[in-house]
């Protein structure tokens, strides 16, 4: 079943919203700045063990941060308990991430914190520590990782249809990765190595939703002479829409519950992907195919 809807008669607004929403995004990125993790700003994280397997997150923070307040800014996570070698009791594990390069400090403050409140058992497993320079080359690294996803996208859609269809994807997905990356800084969601890895997969994502219109455009292109490029990109994204919004419903379905159940660990991962399927199954219909309808229009070039 095809439908008829005038997505492309509609496309000045949502290219106003996309606009402001881009806007946006860059005024919360260079005016408040993102949550970066221990990945990005260098740190030490220390992993400890207590025998209160009740213990919460909370409860946790509240122990260290009566020590010392830097541990009120700091990532605890509540991981797998772990079992005592030679026995069958468990033990709650803690990993506490913390933006400093005094390791025998926060040690010390530590065991005191959880001492002084007459915690039994409780123990330092390992301390890793990122240093600065580790951590600038790591965000140098994934910046390089992002812009040669992109050259090489632009590269393989020139190949396989044409230069304005490139344009038209790159730009829809500068256009995702802005506005993801503007939802992160809107809600303080730490951003780390993982991140790196949502945006890059978002990154395919949205252009698979993209490429499944471009086919779709330059098949009619072919099947559909003599019809205006508004026309033919209108029959083209009702003829796929249902596909893309099944498909995107259901990838937005099982990243929410891993977002809800995942804890602190995947999340940051998980919201990305989140915000990145919505932004880019919109991006696929109200961006990508309008750069085509200008490109394609006014140089009237010849179909190949």
């Amino acid at each position: 079943m095809t439908y008829n809807f005038d997505f492309v008669g509609k496309r000045k607004g949502f290219l106003t919203l996309s606009l402001v929403l881009v806007a946006l995004s860059l005024v919360m990125v260079f005016t408040k700045g993102f949550n970066l993790g221990v990945d990005f700003t260098g740190g030490i994280e220390i992993s400890v063990t207590v025998s209160d397997l009740e213990m919460s997150v909370g409860e946790m923070r509240g122990l260290l941060s009566s020590v010392n307040p830097i541990f009120e800014s700091a990532r605890i996570i509540k991981q797998k308990p772990l079992t005592q070698e030679g026995s069958s009791d468990q033990l709650a594990r803690f990993s506490i991430v913390v933006n400093s390069e005094n390791e025998q400090g926060l040690k010390e403050d530590i065991i005191k914190a959880l001492t002084s409140k007459g915690v039994k058992s409780s123990n330092i497993l390992s301390v890793n520590r990122i240093s600065g320079f580790a951590a600038q080359e790591i965000k140098g690294y994934a910046w390089t990782a992002v812009i040669v996803a992109v050259a090489l996208i632009l590269l393989y859609i020139t190949i396989r249809f044409r230069f304005s269809f490139g344009i038209g994807a790159i730009i829809a997905l500068v256009h995702d990765i802005l506005i993801t990356l503007g939802f992160y800084s809107i809600f303080g969601i730490e951003i780390n190595a993982p991140v790196v890895a949502a945006l890059l997969t978002l990154l395919g994502y949205s252009l698979n939703d993209t490429i499944v219109v471009y086919d779709r455009v330059r098949e009619n292109l072919r099947k559909l002479r003599g019809k205006s490029i508004e026309e033919i990109v209108n029959r083209s994204i009702n003829e796929v829409i249902v596909r893309s919004l099944n498909t995107s419903l259901t990838t937005f379905t099982a990243v929410l519950m891993l977002f809800i159940f995942s804890g602190e660990v995947l999340g940051p991962f998980a919201f990305g992907i989140m915000v990145g399927v919505v932004v880019g199954t919109y991006s696929s219909l109200y961006i990508a195919a309008p750069v085509v309808i200008t490109w394609l229009g006014r140089s009237k070039v010849k179909i190949k």
